[in-house]
């Protein structure tokens, strides 16, 4: 099953709003994977503060809010 990556950190409001509202979209659907940017030097680096971050295919999706209508297109693939 294909995975979406999540980029976020622990106590980040703005990842725990996107997760909740993707997880009923994808559930059964796709593949999710949470990424802390604090556990990982190259992802703190590459987004900082620029969290979340919803990525697919080694591309970003969506970033600071969830985008319903490029997440429903992945699901269509």
């Amino acid at each position: 099953m294909p995975t979406l990556y999540v980029y976020s950190r622990e106590g980040c409001h703005l990842c725990e709003v996107l997760i909740e509202q993707l997880l009923p979209m994808i559930r059964g659907r796709i593949d999710l994977e949470i990424r802390d940017i604090d556990t990982n030097p190259a992802w703190h680096e590459r987004f900082r503060s620029d969290i979340p971050v919803v990525e697919y295919d080694g591309e970003p999706v969506c970033m600071h809010f969830l985008d319903r209508d490029a997440i429903a297109g992945i699901l269509r693939r």
